[in-house]
């Protein structure tokens, strides 16, 4: 199934909500959520764009979907990022981006196409309102995803992280602040970390609710592919009367006619005249 105009999700996205905790004498801030909700969006937009993803390749997803949303909830708000973690085996890519100051996650799964590297590599891009925008590229081994986000933490973020999955759809991101408890923290487990609010001293210091948006649209697909059309419609379009276009962030999948094309072309220039 494509997406056409007005064809749009029957509810709003549910999300999920954050919880920051800082654990005194241990110097850490835990975040952790109930990711249902948010992991329910992510299904609904497979199955509202007609999204074939395996089960094996949606577990690693739903990982790393929410180790970046803990992530990001963990970091100030006024922050763009993406993370685009490339497996050599299993072969894929899983990216994923969000907005900090509007707490909006979004993501998908390459599996067709991928550039040959000679290691998995990890990349970071951010982006601070007002700044350059900096990467990092971290290369790993394993395909663990816990494994893969501590050791990405270690490498280039300014803070050691633990990454943990509570049961279900619970997770929790541990983070590191100056003068943490490196003994303590390191000896980290499951248990220890659901038992958290029983045996230490934790100040909750904010919830954060982040819900599920790419921000692709109809329209939006329209004006981004207004230069090509301009440029060269039989190039864009051949000999079909419509293309099937996938958002880069999402996978989203939108039908475009040549007909809705022109007509959209129409009617920016006599808005422009």
């Amino acid at each position: 199934m494509s997406s056409e105009k007005g064809n749009q999700p029957a509810s709003e996205p549910e999300g999920c909500l954050i919880e920051n905790r800082f654990v005194r004498g241990r110097n850490v801030l835990v975040a952790s959520a109930d990711f249902s909700g948010l992991f329910v969006d992510y299904f609904l937009h497979l199955q509202h764009h007609g999204i074939q993803v395996t089960r094996e390749n949606a577990e690693y997803f739903k990982d790393f979907f929410a180790g970046f949303t803990l992530h990001a909830a963990s970091h100030p708000r006024n922050e763009v990022l993406a993370w685009t973690v490339h497996f050599q085996d299993p072969h894929l890519n899983i990216f994923l981006a969000g907005d900090t100051e509007l707490s909006t996650v979004t993501g998908r799964i390459f599996t067709d196409g991928l550039k040959e590297e000679e290691t998995n590599m990890f990349y970071q891009d951010l982006v601070v309102r007002g700044k350059p925008p900096h990467r990092s590229i971290v290369p790993f081994e394993g395909a663990d995803p816990k494994a893969t986000i501590e050791f990405y933490y270690s490498q280039s973020e300014q803070r050691p992280g633990r990454f943990f999955h509570l049961g279900e759809d619970r997770y929790a991101l541990v983070t590191a602040h100056p003068d943490w408890d490196e003994s303590w923290f390191k000896n980290l487990d499951q248990k220890t970390v659901q038992s958290l609010q029983d045996t230490e001293t934790v100040s909750l210091l904010e919830t954060r609710r982040y819900g599920w948006s790419c921000g692709c649209n109809y329209d939006r697909i329209l004006e981004i592919l207004k230069s090509p059309m301009q440029a060269d419609p039989e190039g864009l379009f051949g000999e079909e009367e419509a293309i099937t276009i996938n958002c880069p962030r999402c996978a989203g999948r939108y039908r475009i006619s040549r007909e809705a094309m022109e007509a959209y072309l129409a009617d920016t220039s006599e808005k422009t005249t």
